[in-house]
């Protein structure tokens, strides 16, 4: 039931800003120093998802002990951008070689492959903006982008052909035309699009939206959140909502700036990356204009292991900072 969401969410917000402040306490410097660590656990439950996952949704990316579920492709995430930053930082260039990209590419890869595989395209794709982030700021010549450009096109050429299953596949096409199976894999963006549009301006007020609360909205509460709100609080309300993201982005930015070290400025940009590309295909998703892949809004769509991921990387975020005036 829908009034069983609030008291769980709220449980897990609880021991979110717990982990933030125990994540914002430890220095980072310590993190990096144990990233390989974190990193190989992190493939581990990868790879123990494979062989003992629990199916939600079409894909087996849930791990589970006793009563307790979670999502180790979310832990992995950080324990990747930890590694990865460690590893540039170690570099000290201003400009990245051909070797230094092919590595951090790898380490990033694999356990992007390992969450592919799954299958979770969604969960996958989010390793692609802490990589992409990451790498730029730490210097990459731009005939070495236009090579990766070309290379990703044909990556995904070959991950369409052959990665992935039909029912994904169906997701893209029912993007490009919905009106073509309008009661089958083109409802959810269908039923999205009226919910958001039925908003206007102002929206129909908490609890009065008929997409969501006659339950014609699919996945209301996780991944289509933001067309509960449109539909609820209107574009005055969206706006409200992207205009905090766009704070938090624009402050993390600034601590970025002013870290003191290259590793803390390159762990800050992958982080943000990660939450810039989740803000920005979400919104695109719930009004059409990107294919449906699950990807969850940050602190906002309900879920235990997004949201206690979120908390963590806002208090590593807070640790960079903190740490500036440290040793200086």
């Amino acid at each position: 039931m829908p009034v069983d969401y609030f008291p769980r969410q709220a449980g897990w917000v609880a021991v979110g800003l717990v982990l933030m402040v125990i994540s914002m306490s430890i220095d980072y410097h310590v993190l990096l120093d144990l990233s390989v660590v974190l990193y190989v656990l992190g493939l581990a439950s990868l790879v123990g998802v494979l062989a003992f996952g629990v199916a939600h949704g079409g894909a087996a990316n849930w791990m589970k002990i006793g009563g307790f579920q979670f999502q180790p492709s979310e832990f992995a995430k950080i324990a990747t951008g930890l590694f990865l930053a460690r590893y540039l930082a170690g570099l000290n260039l201003k400009v990245l070689e051909l070797r230094h990209i092919v590595i951090g590419a790898a380490i990033v890869l694999l356990p992007m492959v390992l969450v592919a595989v799954e299958p979770d395209m969604g969960g996958a794709a989010m390793y692609a903006p802490l990589m992409m982030g990451m790498l730029l700021v730490a210097g990459i010549r731009v005939r070495l982008l236009v090579t990766a450009a070309v290379i990703g096109l044909v990556l995904v050429t070959g991950i369409w052909t052959f990665g992935m299953k039909g029912y994904q596949r169906q997701r893209v096409l029912t993007f490009l035309a919905p009106e073509t199976d309008p009661l089958g894999a083109g409802y959810q963006v269908r039923q999205s699009k009226i919910a958001v549009g039925s908003g206007e301006l102002v929206g129909k007020g908490y609890m009065q939206g008929t997409q969501s609360q006659l339950r014609f909205l699919p996945a209301r509460h996780t991944d289509f959140i933001l067309s509960v709100l449109a539909e609820e609080w209107g574009f005055l309300g969206v706006a409200a909502v992207l205009g905090l993201y766009a704070i938090y982005i624009t402050s993390a930015t600034r601590i970025a700036i002013r870290a003191r070290d290259r590793a803390g400025i390159l762990l800050v940009v992958g982080l943000i990356s990660i939450t810039c590309f989740h803000v920005l295909y979400n919104s695109a998703m719930v009004v059409g204009f990107l294919p449906i892949t699950g990807i969850p809004l940050p602190f906002l769509s309900y879920g235990g292991s997004f949201t206690m991921i979120n908390f963590i990387s806002v208090g590593i975020i807070l640790g960079v900072d903190i740490r500036r005036y440290v040793n200086r």
